[in-house]
């Protein structure tokens, strides 16, 4: 061999060179490999086998591929979704998410999310009277409806929240038979939660704390056991058992119930308690959902904001469960409803035939009245005049060097907003300064449970005008006092009602404008229902969201061959848009003004009328795959490609966001009455349009069920304009079959709505 005297110098660039490729290789493969992790969703669609274990193994094997071992993939995965549809929930890197994107069986890979949760009147003002009333109370007679559906005997509710309290009143399994054998639920031990909490009115429960942090499940049972509240408080709405003399205080006094009281309970534990908010993750639903089409619920509540379109949902509505869902606490503003895809209800809060009036006498004897859940003390005999001062916003500077103690503090709110982000640190600040009590002027919005935090402190919301009257006394006296009264229960029709809640979520559909939403408003403000041991006030569309899923049950139990589609269907072609005294109902917004379909869809919820509606819009549940079918979109759960517009879906309303020229919209309705029967047609058409419905008349008969018609829509003015509103019903002597339509006029594409 010939000796060149470079080359151990080039043989060692070679090797140094090969030496720092390999070892840059190495950090991009570290990099992909244990770069930040975060729970990503991997949506598979329809499962390929209808053994889970298999559709578990396929996903461990898939994950394998892409992380290079199956101990890797095992140690990812959080979540299998394996009964009613296929997906996994995984640790992944943002690189490990997009590998797997790029794989052809994969439909979506999206990051999880977390999202938020959204009765002794409200059952009556509904119509659903108990043949048994407490003492001195009107007795009413049987309602036909409970007595029909035995109380919704065996109906399986599914809810979806923090927990339940079993050993609630409510919950009481007293002559109860055995569970459904339809029943293939479990009961999950926890802690503080054993065999015995579940019953035969419990029959089922479950918990998914995965992503929950290592400090916030110290905060919490790791259990289905309850720890807020929330989750006691809908479960007892939606089918809690009859529980006599209840109140808080004395005030709601009444007879505590769900809509079903015969259900059966099955409780899926997805939210969390942390410091700050209740935790509720995307991954933790997807896998409720999954057990729960497995376990055999025929109805899920769900009082929670999604911020994507749950195939779980569709999943579930697919396999015969009807799934039920609230519209979220943001209104008063326009488009900023939840949970609005076509496939589940969607459901809106009003305020019942109820109030708590609290008299608030000022020292020259002017007598002022607002309302609240103020009560005497235990050893309290008698309410007493206090000095009052003027606290103005009774923000921590404006109390500054003011003296408040044992005083009662007029606190005038300067911005206007949610009670929920005003009064707590108001509360606070007054609390602190050893106040007596407070007066908050606000704009009227009927939402005593912000008060909560008082805790037997006089709290008083008042509107505005009355605040001022306050503040223009405070302001004549040297020494002005006032002094509060407990406050009295009122109900019946001198208390307007029903009304859209001031916080509930608005239409449209930003999402899926073609699809009216809500569909249904129920009562959702101040209602009194169980948590933990006793009784309390709550509000909110997590309020009204049970309501329905209560009378849904109901329904079903009558009816346990009907679809969803017509379930829904029935609720909202029955509902009332009018108040007690038949005048147009109202909505709390700014200012207040006559309710329409983006507030409360069909109208608020009848159930006396829901359970004979003469016809229904039925629809196959494999047809909403036609109209919103899933294409393969990274970070996207459902990307829309529609063939047909969603108004062209057999829903029971219209929604035509852009009318530019003539369009012609069918439906077609099945007959659930008489036998022979005949409707006739009644339009209200919309402001600037022109309806007409072929034919104007159906008849029905034993051979000819169901009838299809169409709707011609015509603009009658050239002009971008806004949403206007009509009706469609069909009616004769025994029925009234009415849908909402929502058109907007447009002469070209959307553009920004702004001066």
């Amino acid at each position: 061999m010939c000796y060149h005297p470079n080359m151990d110098f080039h043989s060692s660039r070679r090797r140094f060179s090969a030496c720092l490729l390999f070892c840059l290789c190495l950090m991009i493969s570290i990099s992909r490999a244990y770069g930040t992790q975060k729970l990503y969703i991997v949506y598979l669609g329809e499962k390929k086998h209808d053994d889970a274990a298999l559709v578990t193994a396929s996903h461990h094997d898939m994950l394998s591929t892409i992380l290079g071992s199956k101990e890797e993939a095992l140690a990812s995965i959080t979540y299998s979704y394996k009964h009613g549809f296929s997906g996994f929930a995984a640790m992944l890197t943002d690189d490990q998410a997009q590998d797997l994107a790029d794989l052809p069986e994969v439909i979506s890979v999206t990051p999880n999310q977390n999202h938020e949760l959204m009765t002794t009147r409200s059952w009556d003002f509904l119509g659903l009277n108990l043949d048994q009333q407490p003492p001195n109370l009107d007795h009413q007679p049987p309602n036909k409806l409970l007595q029909r559906s035995k109380y919704g005997e065996d109906v399986i509710i599914g809810i979806f929240d923090t927990g339940i309290w079993p050993e609630s009143r409510s919950f009481s399994d007293h002559g109860y038979g055995p569970i459904p054998s339809r029943w293939k639920g479990v009961c999950q031990l926890g802690q503080a939660w054993e065999g015995t909490n579940c019953s035969r009115k419990i029959i089922g429960a479950r918990y998914y704390p995965a992503g929950l942090d290592k400090a916030d499940q110290e905060a919490n049972y790791m259990s289905p056991r309850d720890i807020n509240g929330h989750g006691t408080h809908t479960a007892s709405t939606a089918a809690g058992a009859v529980v006599e003399g209840v109140s808080l205080h004395g005030l709601g006094v009444g007879v505590a119930r769900g809509g079903a009281p015969r259900a059966r309970i099955a409780v899926y534990k997805v939210a969390w308690q942390t410091t700050k908010r209740v935790q509720l993750s995307s991954i933790a639903v997807l896998a409720a959902l999954d057990d729960a089409i497995h376990d055999g619920v025929d109805i899920l509540c769900l009082p929670i904001v999604l911020n994507d379109d749950s195939f779980g949902a569709l999943h579930a509505v697919q396999k015969g469960i009807t799934v039920v869902y609230g519209a979220g606490n943001s209104g008063p503003r326009p488009q900023v409803i939840s949970n609005t895809a076509p496939w589940v209800i969607t459901v809106a809060a009003t305020k019942i035939d109820r109030s708590f009036p609290t008299a608030i006498t000022l020292g020259n004897n002017q007598t002022l009245v607002g309302q609240s859940l103020y009560y005497l003390l235990k050893n309290e005999s008698s309410s007493e005049f206090k000095p009052l001062v003027h606290g103005g916003s009774c923000s921590g500077e404006a109390l500054n060097g003011t003296i408040i103690n044992g005083k009662v503090v007029l606190c005038i709110a300067e911005n206007f907003g949610p009670t929920q982000d005003i009064l707590p640190d108001v509360i606070t600040n007054v609390k602190s300064g050893g106040a007596f009590g407070a007066i908050f002027a606000l704009y009227t919005i009927d939402v005593l449970s912000s008060t909560d935090d008082c805790l037997g402190m006089a709290c008083v919301i008042v509107d505005i005008d009355i605040g001022f009257q306050a503040a223009t006394y405070i302001g004549s006296q040297r020494l002005p006092i006032v002094k509060i009264e407990p406050a009295r229960n009122i109900t019946g029709k001198q208390v307007p009602a029903p009304k859209v809640a001031f916080f509930s979520s608005r239409g449209p559909s930003v999402k899926y404008p073609t699809v009216l939403k809500p569909d249904i408003a129920a009562p959702g403000v101040n209602i009194l229902a169980a948590i933990g041991d006793g009784y309390g006030f709550d509000s909110g569309n997590s309020m009204s969201t049970p309501h329905v899923a209560g009378i849904v049950a109901l329904l079903k139990a009558v009816h346990p061959h009907w679809s969803h589609a017509a379930l829904k269907s029935a609720i909202v072609t029955t509902a009332s848009t009018k108040d007690e005294y038949g005048n147009p109902m109202l909505a709390e917004a700014l200012p207040r003004k006559v309710a329409d379909p983006f507030d409360y869809g069909g109208g608020n919820i009848n159930p006396n009328a829901a359970v004979d509606p003469g016809l229904v819009y039925d629809i196959d549940p494999r047809d909403y795959n036609k109209f919103f079918a899933c294409n393969m979109q990274k970070y996207k759960i459902c990307n829309i490609t529609t063939t047909l517009p969603g108004y062209h879906l057999n829903l029971p309303s219209i929604a035509i966001p852009e009318l530019r020229r003539p369009i012609k919209v069918q439906r077609a309705v099945t007959n659930v009455g008489n036998v022979d029967a005949v409707y006739q047609s009644d339009i209200q058409s919309p402001i600037g349009v022109k309806i007409k419905v072929d034919p104007p008349t159906l008849v029905f008969n034993a051979t000819q069920k169901v009838h299809s018609f169409k709707v011609s829509i015509t603009p009658l003015w050239k002009v971008q304009g806004d949403y206007t509103f009509g009706s469609l019903t069909w009616h004769n002597e025994h029925h009234s079959v009415r849908i909402p339509i929502a058109v907007r006029i447009t002469i070209q594409d959307f553009y920004a709505d702004v001066a």
